[in-house]
């Protein structure tokens, strides 16, 4: 009997790509709004980490023969009425900003999802601790934050911490609604018929299902701390004001709005657009993320 060989194909180097990272090309295509905020805030992260080597002098350094310049090509900016240079004190301005968002997200993002996990699943903790968030969001984000600062000293540490406890409730009744709608789906309780111990039901079960609307969080308490900093700091309760921040800068301008418009003008403009590119970023990563609005795309 003849035998004849049966050669095996080729194995072809066939590149995968994840669908994770599928939904986000999808969606940044679709979407290029958020591939601009996205390279909008890449910008300003690089402006603040680069700030010394940008044409910057020192923020602090006062002229007084040279206060209230206009814009030129000495002084891009203008001068303060303490003759600083405002390019400088924007630029630098771009790192509390940055920090504190950044900050506040991933603080808020990691003590909120602790507690919303506990709080979602075990009902006898729920009870006690959604009444105190319940509390804490009756009163307006920015008076609780105003309230904390008045009873520490300015600094951006505690500014850090004053905002993270105002945006913590949102956090929290984010992830706990979505961990009472997870806990009673099947494959949870078939993990609990299997005895499968507590940590383990919320770490592998429920946390994984949660990432994604909690990413999508995160940037919207990014954004929305870099403005309330910028409050604190224009009506003086947030940080010292010997250091160059967006909210300092206006705050110490606005009495000169009508001669020297430039003082609130170019920081607002930067703080406007760093608000609006973390934004635009979370809503393309919210299409990304969201299984039905991939499905729709």
């Amino acid at each position: 009997m003849d035998t004849t060989t049966l050669a095996a194909p080729p194995i072809a180097s066939v590149r995968s790509v994840s669908p994770t990272w599928r939904r986000f090309r999808d969606a940044f295509r679709r979407h290029p709004t958020a591939l601009i905020g996205g390279a909008i805030l890449i910008l300003m992260i690089a402006v603040a980490i680069l700030a010394p080597w940008l044409g910057t002098v020192d923020p602090q350094s006062v002229a007084p023969i040279k206060r209230l310049r206009p814009p030129s090509s000495q002084y891009w900016f203008g001068t303060d009425m303490l003759g600083r240079d405002v390019y400088s004190r924007v630029v630098y301005g771009a790192r509390v900003s940055l920090v504190v968002g950044l900050a506040v997200a991933i603080f808020a993002t990691v003590v909120g999802l602790a507690i919303g996990l506990v709080t979602g699943y075990v009902r006898a903790v729920d009870a006690v601790v959604m009444r105190v968030m319940d509390g804490l969001m009756s009163i307006p984000s920015v008076l609780l934050a105003i309230a904390l600062m008045a009873l520490t000293k300015a600094s951006i540490g505690n500014v850090i911490a004053a905002i993270t406890l105002a945006e913590l409730p949102r956090v929290v009744r984010l992830v706990r609604g979505l961990v009472l709608t997870l806990r009673e789906q099947p494959y949870v309780e078939a993990a609990i018929a299997a005895g499968t111990t507590l940590p383990l039901i919320l770490i592998r079960h429920i946390l994984p299902n949660i990432v994604a609307p909690l990413l999508v969080q995160a940037t919207y308490v990014c954004g929305s701390a870099m403005i309330t900093e910028a409050i604190l700091s224009f009506i003086g309760a947030g940080t010292p004001p010997n250091i160059p921040s967006w909210g300092n800068i206006m705050a110490e301008g606005r009495s000169l709005i009508q001669i020297a418009g430039q003082l609130i003008l170019f920081p607002g403009i930067c703080l406007s657009l760093t608000v609006l590119a973390v934004n635009l970023l979370g809503d393309g990563m919210r299409d990304a993320l969201d299984p039905r609005l991939a499905r729709r795309m």
